[in-house]
């Protein structure tokens, strides 16, 4: 079974931001500048008298965290 394109890219995003994540945790007392952050949120909601939903997302973004994504998006070309 061949995995669709665009839910691999998701996939290694998800992993390259979340290992990414972890070791600038790790090294930030090595390297303060991995481990400072910043919060993205988006947080949509409405309320159509019958249905009524609130979402909220959020992701903690770090120096570590982009290198990860921008390493699987070059992974995800290289493939």
């Amino acid at each position: 079974m061949k995995i669709p394109q665009v839910t691999l890219l998701i996939i290694l995003l998800v992993v390259g931001l979340l290992v990414g994540s972890i070791i600038g945790e790790v090294l930030g007392g090595v390297a303060p500048i991995l481990a400072k952050s910043q919060q993205v949120s988006w947080q949509p909601r409405a309320d159509f008298n019958i249905l009524k939903y609130d979402l909220y997302f959020q992701v903690k973004l770090n120096l570590a965290s982009v290198i990860g994504l921008g390493i699987a998006f070059w992974i995800y070309k290289k493939i």
